[in-house]
């Protein structure tokens, strides 16, 4: 009798810390959890990465060595803890993937407005009051001539003599590439209004050509150095906006705030937003020497940091 007494008091004992321990299929049911929201956050984060996800380094805290011959924890409490972990990193991790989502949308909407604020600028100088910040410009409007006359053909730029195109460099068998390496060459030798002639037509012969971002900002170059400013900023604009993925993108912002401070008079702030753009799009992939020359650009413009 007295041990039967003796044998269902030690149950009860036994069984009260069993039964507080959490149960596996609650440990379960989470770790399950966690895995279709760390899936979910790696779809958004990796997106078009293959299905595994990616289990973060953490580990809960080592636990104190237990006595020779007693488990150090039980199992199942580990096993609780790393979940625990889990569920933190989880909420880290996505709200990092909200606040950089929020960032990227200010740094596009800022780049729309950088872009209609400019165009519409620019539009003014050139006389073209229809264009308004925040939009796409309108096109440029052409006055028809008086009725009762005839129309007198604009002025045009005379092709320069064949002398003057003609290029030392062999051919390259590929007849867009000779094309603006003549362009190129008329620039070098300060004949700019041949330049500009030669880089207009390759332009419009080979909008698609991988020199097309070179020849944009480069008949933009020879507009600026022939003192026309004006028209130069217009040409670097359009070649930011038409391609802003070109190998000249970046230069082309550059020699917009140029061509900015070079008008009469200067326009030291718009500059200094061109230079803050090329900074926000491009600063990480620029060239060291573009990137000292926007420096200083920065500090001839005077702007704020």
């Amino acid at each position: 009798m007295r041990f039967a007494i003796t044998a269902a008091l030690l149950l009860a004992t036994t069984a009260a810390p069993l039964a507080a321990a959490p149960q596996p299929a609650d440990v379960g049911q989470r770790v399950d959890k966690l895995e279709r929201e760390m899936r979910a956050v790696q779809r958004k984060v990796f997106p078009g990465g293959n299905q595994q996800y990616f289990e973060p380094e953490i580990a809960p805290q080592p636990a104190a060595p237990a006595a020779g011959g007693v488990p150090a924890s039980n199992p199942l409490a580990d096993l609780t803890t790393r979940v625990s972990s889990l569920e933190q990193e989880l909420a880290r991790l996505t709200g990092q993937i909200e606040q950089n989502s929020f960032k990227i949308r200010q740094i596009e909407e800022q780049m729309s407005r950088f872009k209609g604020d400019a165009e519409f600028r620019l539009n003014a100088l050139e006389g073209n009051p229809t264009a308004k910040p925040g939009g796409s410009a309108a096109a440029p409007v052409l006055t028809p001539p008086a009725p009762g006359r005839p129309a007198q053909p604009a002025p045009e730029v005379a092709p320069p003599p064949p002398a003057a195109v003609a290029s030392n460099r062999p051919a390259s068998g590929d007849a867009g590439e000779d094309a603006y390496l003549a362009g190129y060459d008329l620039w070098a030798a300060k004949k700019y209004p041949e330049a500009e002639s030669a880089l207009r037509a390759f332009i419009a012969k080979y909008p698609d050509h991988k020199r097309a971002s070179f020849a944009r900002n480069l008949l933009g170059r020879t507009l600026l150095d022939s003192g026309q400013p004006a028209k130069a900023a217009q040409t670097f604009l359009e070649n930011y906006k038409k391609l802003p993925r070109g190998e000249r993108a970046p230069d082309s912002l550059y020699y917009l705030g140029q061509s900015l401070m070079a008008l009469k008079p200067p326009k030291p702030s718009e500059a200094c937003e061109v230079y803050r753009e090329l900074d926000d799009v491009y600063g990480t992939t620029i060239a060291a020497a573009l990137k000292d020359r926007v420096t200083k650009a920065r500090a001839d413009a005077k702007c704020k940091s």
